[in-house]
């Protein structure tokens, strides 16, 4: 049975991280008689072997704070970013796991921290994560820690725009986090009562959003919500993008062609999220003054949702149950409203887009809300 046990909270903050670490740490120590070792910012402390102490309080009155008292970081072992160049510290990482004695290390975090994660279940470690995420990316969970409180600030905030929206007959844009998938977008936008939703996995017409803003005002609505996320993209630059990537296939061949790919994405991804361009071309084909306010940061702020609290915690103590059984190399997952384990191989290099056939979206249709499409 584990006995020590090390903890690590990896990439972006969220809120529920807390809630997560009381959640696991309580039970790891309370019924399972476990000693937990805590690593400062994600996996850039277990590398450099920087420790907290779990012990005694430490674990009081974080229920309902937002952040992590472990601190966080986007580093991980296998791709660690050292004077300019990016190393591999996998075995680091075990040498510093052997010299505490650990049985086990749980990782709170993303998909880039299921992925660390397995490469050091790979390298012998006893590994089990759990999924945070305010965009609610990470795939084989219904939800992700830290998404429901997201959504409840992107949906207060739409709120509170349609006042000014309304009184100074604009529209007004509004941006939320989601590079690749849409679920916060599509969640707060719904939620909130946005006239538009753009997300990643539909790609938009700024003519036809433009007609079904025109269309309002003609129907003495002066005003549009329009929420989108950061990583909608128009469909003439998806139509591109699939041009110069078929183009990029017939002229190279091979590593090169490898290497032209990724140079490709690399450029895909400098241009998607065009949310300024979006403003100027609305405003200049239907006349109306566009303004945008970009949530950002904002949403992975202030103390989780109810919702979030309750998931951390049946998330949290669920892990330390399969830590005492000695189960690893494994995701807790939620998935119908039950504490799942998902084999890290089928977690990682997958992703979590909005099927077009989501019950969201088809509410959000026949309430008229416009995706562009």
């Amino acid at each position: 049975m584990a006995k020590n046990v090390g903890i690590l909270t990896a990439g972006s903050d969220c809120p529920g991280l807390n809630a997560t670490i009381r959640g696991f740490g309580k039970a790891a120590r309370g019924t399972h008689g476990m000693t937990l070792v805590g690593f400062r910012d994600g996996f850039r402390g277990l590398l450099q072997d920087q420790t907290i102490d779990l012990g005694g309080d430490a674990l009081s009155n974080i229920l309902t704070a937002g952040g992590t008292i472990l601190g966080t970081s986007r580093d991980v072992p296998h791709a660690f970013e050292e004077n300019g160049k990016t190393v591999d510290k996998t075995g680091q990482a075990a040498d510093v796991y052997e010299s505490h004695k650990l049985d086990a290390l749980v990782c709170i975090g993303g998909r880039e921290t299921q992925e660390a994660a397995l490469r050091l279940r790979e390298a012998g470690l006893n590994v089990i994560t759990l999924p945070k995420s305010a965009d609610n990316d990470v795939p084989k969970t219904d939800v992700t820690i830290g998404f429901d409180t997201a959504k409840d600030i992107a949906t207060e905030a739409i709120d509170r725009l349609h006042s000014t929206a309304n009184s100074n007959h604009r529209i007004i844009i509004v941006e939320i986090m989601g590079r690749d998938v849409g679920w916060l977008t599509l969640g707060a936008g719904l939620a909130a009562g946005a006239d538009v939703i753009l997300i990643p996995e539909i790609p938009y017409s700024i003519d036809k959003i433009s007609k079904a803003i025109l269309d309002r005002n003609k129907a003495s609505k002066m005003f549009s919500i329009v929420a989108v996320a950061e990583g909608a993209n128009s469909s003439e630059l998806v139509a591109f993008f699939e041009r110069s990537l078929k183009i990029n296939r017939k002229v190279h061949e091979g590593e090169e062609q490898e290497n032209s790919e990724e140079r490709m994405m690399l450029l895909k991804k400098k241009y998607t999220g065009q949310t300024l361009l979006l403003a100027n071309r609305l405003e200049e084909i239907t006349g109306i003054e566009s303004r945008i306010t970009i949530l950002g940061y904002l949403l992975r702020g202030g103390a989780p949702s109810a919702s979030d609290r309750v998931l951390a915690t049946h998330l949290g103590t669920r892990a330390a149950d399969l830590v005492a059984e000695g189960q690893f190399g494994v995701m807790v997952g939620y998935q119908n409203e039950s504490a799942v384990c998902i084999p890290l191989e089928e977690v990682v290099g997958m992703e979590k887009t909005i099927p077009l056939d989501h019950p969201w979206i088809t509410s959000a249709r026949h309430v008229g809300v416009v995706f562009g499409d």
